[in-house]
């Protein structure tokens, strides 16, 4: 399970919940079902609890994938990830990303959640020193997990590489994204909700905002070449230039921008990378022409269930009767 090379989102084969028998050979068997470097396994077999967290994040970060591209000719499924993950796509990008928020995320969540031994609720010391402040509810752990991160991951900073380069960027990207949804949430304690004290905790975004910054990180990524910096002696990642008044030097991706190095198939037919979109459902008002590549659709009606005229009852439930309507829906032809 590295997120510089393809076992960030490999399917594993077991995501159900772990049983409490025997934690610490179950937590070892964990480890060494995920497919980690050796580093990686040591760390895991040191650290209760993280085994579990990681399927979380792979779940998680699957998930997310898939729902933001739900839409796409590219859907973010399963079939062609390995071949993917070896190609500097903006698909690429975007999986290392999500890969990386999706493990920052679980992980701080975990640690709140008193799943992880070596961690436990946030205490950053670096809210607000109120008067009559004070810290209460359990807050997302942040701080430790970019720290544990960073020693899990193994980044080196400088890369000749390019593809490596662009990879390390793209998961710095995942982890900004997580880092920029903290917020501080208070809650007011008082006579007649004065607010007299507050409880105050550090709060993620949910990780459907995440994924959607990501997806419009996406949008907007930027073909990236390798450039050697004079100043400093090596190579950096470098882009179209963003304002006109210096054509002549190329300008420094952001480090919130996605950045890719080659263009990506169609995505069209099936290849090592995709199953291609026949037979996939579309929108006719929306997105059928483009996704279907010209290709044209079927149209097929069906009948679909539904709870309807749906009434409260004393005291406590809700009565509904069964309605039936036709529903049309559009696929992509072959």
């Amino acid at each position: 399970f590295s997120l510089t090379g393809k076992e960030a989102l490999t399917h594993f084969p077991s995501l159900g919940p772990s049983t409490n028998s025997a934690q610490g050979k179950v937590h070892m068997k964990q480890c060494d079902l995920l497919k980690l470097s050796r580093k990686q396994k040591r760390l895991c077999r040191r650290e209760p609890g993280l085994a579990e967290t990681l399927r979380d994040a792979i779940r998680l970060g699957i998930m997310e994938c898939q729902y933001q591209f739900r839409s796409e000719r590219w859907n973010c499924s399963l079939e062609g990830r390995t071949s993917l993950l070896k190609r500097g796509f903006k698909e690429t990008a975007f999986l290392y990303a999500v890969s990386s928020a999706a493990l920052t995320h679980s992980l701080a969540r975990a640690c709140s959640a008193g799943r992880m031994e070596r961690c436990t609720c946030d205490d950053s010391p670096d809210l607000e020193n109120r008067k009559a402040w004070q810290w209460g509810v359990c807050g997302d752990n942040l701080k430790y997990s970019t720290k544990f991160l960073k020693k899990f991951l193994g980044q080196k900073r400088i890369s000749k590489d390019l593809r490596a380069k662009v990879d390390i960027h793209n998961t710095n990207v995942g982890i900004k994204a997580v880092k920029n949804g903290l917020k501080t949430t208070c809650k007011c304690h008082g006579v007649s909700g004065s607010c007299a004290v507050r409880t105050c905790w550090k709060q993620l975004s949910p990780f459907h905002e995440i994924g959607r910054l990501l997806k419009l990180r996406y949008d907007d990524a930027v073909k990236v070449f390798s450039t050697t910096n004079d100043a400093v002696g090596h190579s950096e990642l470098a882009g179209p230039q963003r304002h006109s008044h210096s054509p002549k030097h190329p300008a420094s991706p952001r480090s919130t921008d996605l950045v890719y190095v080659e263009d990506s198939p169609s995505f069209c037919r099936p290849s090592k990378y995709s199953l291609g979109t026949a037979g996939r459902t579309c929108s006719r008002e929306g997105n059928c022409d483009s996704m279907c590549c010209g290709r044209g659709y079927n149209t097929q009606s069906r009948l679909v269930t539904f709870s309807c005229h749906c009434q409260v009852q004393w005291c406590c439930y809700v009565e509904c009767q069964q309605c039936m309507q036709e529903e049309v829906v559009y696929s992509c032809k072959q």
